[in-house]
């Protein structure tokens, strides 16, 4: 097992992207993956939880002006 320093767990948040112990694009493209597909299979819910959360934006909105 790779012992890692703590060096490496100290980055900065733009040397994220440049560090080769992080996220890699497999990962990246299996989590998109999962995301697009709950995106789809819960299309409908989340339309009307979109239109219902704006429509009451809408409704405090004119109260306010």
């Amino acid at each position: 097992m790779k012992r890692i320093r703590q060096a490496e767990y100290d980055l900065e948040p733009r040397d994220f992207w440049n560090e080769e112990t992080a996220i890699g694009v497999v990962e990246i493209i299996l989590i998109l993956v999962v995301l697009i597909s709950l995106v789809l299979i819960f299309k409908k819910q989340l339309t009307s939880l979109v239109k219902s959360i704006f429509s009451e934006v809408n409704d405090k909105a004119k109260n306010v002006y």
